[in-house]
């Protein structure tokens, strides 16, 4: 086992090496800047931080398109091009119908934009399908999830390793409907979303990483306005510097938080185009080349919509150009001059709804333009300069803010969430609150019994989450006075902001249809002994803006004694002390569990401070009191911008008369309790103050009779010890009693709910489980497709290469005539069956070709490498043999030493290896000199590289032995000369017990100046015995020379023929 206690950290180590290259394999994420027209990806990878993807084309930004064509799918430039050719058969602008009813308007406007694709209705869920063929369909849900696919293996092929999670960008408008949906389409794939980012949030993100430093605890605002290729979003942020906790700690970043924001979901930049593309086919028509009208031909707008947004984005820098298509209609071509005033006379109102984003986003956040600091442009629709003038007028500016890449914002902003959000990242906390733009309320029923006990049920409606509340944040909602099993429902609340045509987007004011089981059962198992707290609803708009559900809980209270402490077990008592250890007592785990229930998920402190305290048990008691004063303070003491996302959602908002009685006896029973307590401390001050009074008066005695026995003092120690513990005796039971204090108890029991979704429903189960088996077979089919056309590249460039190489001369030089034809016969055969073969023929008969010709060329192949290669393995081998001859030389003449650094084997083990290299070396050369090129080698560089190997190990093992040789020091003695008052040295035997009598031995302490000895300028004047000062100039000589050695060892050039042995001094030392 010793001789491997050396390898065992090398292995241990190699282990813990590739364990954390395996692990940090699937460290990367990704962030995807999903447009309307195109995507951004980005990824962060260990080495890598916030790179934007090069896709297939070596393009950073890749469109939001998926073609199929004769069974294969096909995806960014190369699916435009199947579009403009066959443009129902290619599927984009997708984000524009996700979440959307059949009868949405904007499946109509996407109708009228591109009338040729065929869409029908889904009878199940009420959603659309685009009907490709006779027997297929595609639900956008699909479609999305494709483009999604694509995105991640864009991102994979650029990271180099496999990646899961991901954060994606998506409108700041987008519903829970829409929301929904795009989480859909992402787990069809398996992508695990670590949040749906808003695009506006995302903006705001990456503009403040960069510019950390400029923020302090005063808001600052900015403004950034963003005009994409569908949409248009003005949003005001403020950056500030807040308190955040972090675990148990707090910690000062910057935060952004969105304040407002305005929007127009159908100014965009794919309007302009449309009008263009309108414009061109009206020109075309005018022009009467055809009788044909170019709008009834499918491919001919297609080909249009894509010049006119070529025209469109060369009309920003210039005042007009040309728009030309070859082969328009019937193979006739078009070609016309379009300015920019006409570009925007076409366009002007939609250049008046420009300012309508800005107004709304300052409506919403209450923020003057004054406290604005800057106007930052986004998004490519914000080039044109048209758009830059109506915006500068209305925010009254005359320059706006363009320090962000309008293309790569977004992906950046999201990628830096994706690596905060990530586990295998550390980066620095910059905290992002997003805005919930639409109000959702809960309505529900409730049962009262009027003067004349008549039940009457009213509805009521309670404000859930409020418009512009900031998410992620959690809420409960508590329903007072249900003892039966009941139902509620979740809703949009008040859209009056929005516009009639807005409102229509929205698929259902109703969200969520929740029925409560077990309310009862609660009650009557608990309602006896204990006072119910209501119904506890605990709702959660996490991180992508998705409203869910948690839990819902029935809560009682109930008088109860609390157990004595001494019955508690000793495994308690210990955990309790280890809790406390690690600066976790129960006050402080209750205080953690109250925060999550009340306050938002990334809370600060100061929401953490004051959220509305409850504990978290399910059918256990809690010893924890339960105060309602403490509770009053505490809501009194809440800030007034952190009231909505702290306190509670009651329905008891608006009590009616008949519940005051409750209240008032509730209240009427806590004063009386402070009563007692207050008679307590007054029962102990009274016996603290008798105490003292005694102890003074037994003072002033002492004082008045002034020397006292010793008896007495120790009689009055007695007394005093006695009262001591009469006094522990009151205070014990004094305690005892609090403990056995009654005490409110919390009781919790689960009920279930049954949530079902009422906007729009989601794809789930068969159909889900469809969708996802049809885009595994898909991919595969395209893995298929990659493989083959590798197959098929690596055939053709096989014949290609090796034909070009055996009409070279040194290739012929290498072969036989018969080989030759033989091979040219077999190129030949293979490239005309290549090129004649079906298409559907398998991957397997291009690889057997491919291993047919390989095999043919092996020979030729080995028998020129071995001609290009061997003269210089030769020439290596000669060096080689020359620096194990220096070296071999070198070591000969230092065996003579008295202590060698090599043995006589090692010795002669070189010697025989570097004699048996040579003569192996001349035999084989000669030969092989007899041997023709065209003929197989008998002398291989492989052999000759086995052969140098040999000895630089041997030689390499030699040279580290000299670097590492220690020579043996023999003990010596320091003897005074009194007679000649000279210092000598002598050899002294260690088993010696006998001295001079003319020589003492010299102490440890150094000599002085004054007992050194004079230093004489003859060597024949300094006094040598018993040949000691030559035995330790051979020391040291032997280890310099074996250093000497090792530096010959690399250097063997540098070697002199003299010999190393020397019994003078080295004057060099």
């Amino acid at each position: 086992m010793t001789k491997y206690k050396g390898f065992l950290p090398l292995v241990v180590t190699g282990i813990l090496i590739a364990t954390l290259i395996h692990y940090s394999d699937g460290l990367a994420v990704m962030s995807v800047d999903f447009g309307s027209e195109y995507m951004k990806i980005a990824i962060v990878k260990p080495g890598v931080p916030m790179e934007i993807v090069l896709n297939k084309e070596s393009s950073r930004k890749t469109r939001t398109i998926v073609a199929f064509r004769d069974g294969e799918r096909h995806f960014s430039n190369m699916a435009h091009t199947t579009g403009i050719k066959f443009p129902q058969k290619a599927y984009w602008y997708l984000l524009n119908l996700v979440g959307k009813r059949f009868d949405d308007p904007h499946v109509e406007l996407y109708r009228q934009r591109f009338p040729y694709y065929n869409i029908i209705k889904d009878e199940d869920r009420g959603t659309l399908l685009f009907q490709h063929d006779d027997e297929t369909t595609y639900t956008p849900e699909e479609l999305l999830a494709m483009v999604l696919e694509n995105a991640r293996d864009s991102a994979e092929a650029f990271a180099e390793q496999s990646i899961k999670d991901a954060v994606i960008t998506v409108p700041a408008f987008f519903h829970q409907a829409e929301r929904r949906a795009l989480l859909t389409a992402a787990d069809m794939i398996g992508l695990n979303v670590l949040q749906l980012m808003s695009d506006n949030a995302a903006v705001a993100l990456n503009y403040g990483v960069f510019r950390r430093k400029n923020f302090n605890s005063t808001m600052q605002y900015y403004m950034f306005y963003d005009m994409g290729a569908s949409s248009t979003v003005a949003t005001i942020a403020g950056y500030h510097i807040v308190k955040i906790k972090e675990g148990t700690r707090l910690e000062t970043n910057p935060q952004v938080v969105i304040k407002g924001v305005g929007f127009d979901r159908t100014l965009g930049g794919l309007e302009i185009t449309v009008r263009l593309r309108d414009h061109l086919a009206k020109l075309f028509n005018d022009m009467k080349k055809t009788k044909t009208d170019v709008r009834t031909n499918q491919r001919s707008m297609a080909k249009l919509l894509k010049e006119a947004d070529r025209v469109k984005h060369v009309l920003s820098a210039n005042a007009d150009h040309f728009a030309q298509v070859e082969g328009l209609l019937e193979e006739k071509d078009f070609r016309a001059k379009v300015t920019r005033a006409e570009l925007e006379e076409m366009s002007a109102d939609l250049f008046d709804r420009v300012a309508k984003p800005i107004e709304d986003a300052l409506r919403t956040s209450e923020i003057t333009m004054g406290e604005i600091n800057e106007v930052i442009l986004m998004g490519a629709g914000t080039r044109m300069p048209k758009i830059q003038d109506k915006i500068m007028e209305v925010v009254k500016r005359k320059e706006l803010g363009k320090s962000i890449n309008t293309d790569e914002a977004a992906a950046l902003g999201a990628v830096y969430q994706a690596a905060y959000l990530g586990k295998g990242f550390k980066v620095k906390t910059f905290s992002v609150k997003e805005a919930n733009l639409y109000p959702i309320v809960v309505d529900f029923e409730k049962h009262t019994k009027g003067d004349d006990g008549v039940e009457i049920t009213r509805n009521v409606k309670r404000t859930l989450f409020g418009r512009m509340n900031p998410f992620p944040q959690k809420k409960v909602m508590t329903f007072n006075k249900h003892f039966e099993d009941f139902s509620f429902s979740v809703n949009y609340g008040d859209l009056d902001f929005l516009s009639e045509e807005e409102k229509k987007l929205i698929p259902s004011l109703n969200l969520t249809s929740v029925t409560l089981q077990g309310v009862k059962d609660a009650h009557d198992k608990h309602g006896k002994d204990a006072e119910s707290k209501g119904v506890k609803a605990h709702f959660r708009m996490d991180e992508s803006g998705v409203l869910s559900l948690d839990r819902v809980e029935s809560v009682f209270e109930k008088l109860e004694v609390a157990e004595d402490k001494k019955d508690e077990s000793t495994w308690s008592k210990l955990g309790t002390a280890i809790g406390g250890l690690f600066g976790g007592g129960e006050k402080e785990k209750s205080d953690q569990v109250e925060t999550v229930e009340q306050s938002d998920e990334s809370a600060t402190n100061s929401t953490a401070d004051n959220s509305t305290k409850t504990n978290s048990t399910s059918s256990k008691p809690d010893n924890s009191t339960n105060n309602s004063n403490s509770k009053e303070q505490s809501a009194n003491n809440t800030p007034k911008d952190s009231t909505k996302s702290t306190e509670q959602v009651s329905d008891e908002e608006q009590k009616p008369d008949t519940e005051a009685p409750k209240e008032e006896t509730q209240t009427e029973e806590k004063p009386n309790e402070e009563k007692k307590d207050d008679t307590k401390t007054e029962e102990k001050s009274e016996k603290k103050n008798k105490k003292k009074k005694n102890k003074s008066d037994k003072n002033d005695k002492k004082d008045n009779n002034g020397k006292t026995d010793e008896k007495n003092g120790k009689k009055d120690d007695k007394k005093d010890s006695k009262d001591d513990k009469n006094g522990s005796k009151e205070k014990n039971e004094t305690k005892t009693e609090e403990e056995k204090k009654p005490k409110n108890v919390i009781y919790k029991e689960d009920i279930v709910a049954t949530a079902v979704i009422k906007d729009l429903p989601e794809l789930t189960g068969e159909k889900k489980n469809k969708s996802q088996k049809r885009l595994k077979e898909l991919r595969k089919l395209d893995l298929e497709k990659v493989e083959l056309e590798k197959a098929k590249n690596s055939l053709e460039s096989y014949i290609f290469d090796m034909q070009d190489k055996m009409s070279q001369e040194d290739y012929m030089t290498c072969s036989t005539t018969e080989e030759q034809e033989n091979m040219s016969k077999l190129f030949s055969e293979s490239s005309d069956w290549l090129y004649e073969t079906p298409e559907d023929t398998k991957k397997e008969e291009y690889k057997s070709k491919l291993k047919t010709l390989k095999d043919g060329m092996k020979d030729i192949l080995i028998r020129f490498k071995e001609r290009e290669e061997r003269p210089k393995a030769l020439d290596a081998l000669f060096n080689m043999l020359n620096h194990s001859n220096y070296f071999l030389a070198t070591i000969k003449n230092l065996s003579s030493l008295e202590d060698p650094v090599f043995t006589e084997i090692e010795i002669t083990t070189l010697e025989k290896l570097v004699n048996e290299t040579k003569t192996w070396r001349d035999e084989n050369v000669a030969e092989q000199k007899k041997l023709k090129d065209n003929e197989n080698p008998k002398l291989l560089v492989e052999s000759i590289a086995y052969k140098i190997q040999a000895l630089d190990r041997e030689v390499k093992y030699l040279v580290n032995k000299a670097k590492t040789f220690k020579p043996k020091i023999k003990p010596k003695v320091t003897i005074n000369d009194t007679k000649t008052g000279n210092n000598t040295k002598k050899e002294k035997s260690v088993n010696s017990t006998t001295e001079d009598t003319d020589t003492t031995p010299t102490t440890e302490k150094p000599p002085t100046q004054e007992e050194e000895p004079p230093v004489t300028e003859s060597a024949e004047d300094i006094p040598v015995q018993d040949n000691t000062d030559t035995s330790n100039t051979d020391d040291t000589s032997e280890e310099t020379q074996s250093k000497n050695i090792a530096d010959e060892g690399d250097k063997p050039s540098e070697l002199d023929d003299g010999t190393a042995e020397s019994n003078t001094p080295r004057t060099d030392l």
